[in-house]
């Protein structure tokens, strides 16, 4: 049987401070993907890649930034990837996929998350980053590897998308799915 070699302190430090962050991560991936499967792939993934990476991560410094940028490089790879595998038209795949609003339908706790998977990508990870996971402006943009004012203003127009949405304005629910398509 193969001796084991007991962890480093440091090593032991990171894992603690990584299995912390995995909640967060899992929210933030699941409000990216809309989907609780990959949801849970990209977790894992990200949580693989940052203890490959542990050697480089600046103890002290903000894990839960890290970890979401390692999560949503890894996101944004996937579809990359599953861009390139697909043969399929999107316009038909997002006729397919989007439900037309329900004028008359009462609003449940669900509708919030079909709001958000309706978000242009942008959009959906600023209010996800902000919004949702707590980050500062500051934070999301740099995660996002974007200008400051430019996260302001997607965070800004999501939130306004889905306060639209919610109120059951389906012609703003139209113009987003629009803007998402095109």
């Amino acid at each position: 049987m193969p001796e084991r070699i007991a962890p480093s302190a440091a090593d032991e430090g990171f894992r603690k401070e990584l299995l912390t962050v995995l909640p967060h991560l899992r929210a933030f991936a699941r409000g990216l993907s809309g989907r609780a499967d990959f949801a849970d792939d990209l977790v894992q993934e990200a949580a693989i890649k940052a203890w490959t990476a542990r050697e480089r991560y600046q103890a002290g410094t903000n894990m839960r930034a890290w970890t979401f940028a390692i999560l949503r490089n890894h996101y944004l790879s996937e579809l990359r990837r599953s861009k390139r595998q697909t043969d399929l038209d999107e316009g038909v795949v997002e006729k397919m996929l989007v439900m037309e609003a329900d004028q008359e339908g009462p609003l449940h706790l669900d509708d919030m998350e079909a709001a958000l998977q309706k978000l242009a990508p942008e959009r959906r990870e600023a209010v996800l980053l902000v919004g949702a996971s707590g980050f500062s402006y500051e934070e999301a943009a740099e995660i996002a590897g974007c200008p400051i004012g430019t996260m302001k203003s997607r965070v800004a127009r999501a939130r306004a998308d889905l306060a639209r949405m919610l109120d059951g304005d389906v012609d703003a629910a139209i113009e987003v799915r629009a803007r998402k398509a095109g």
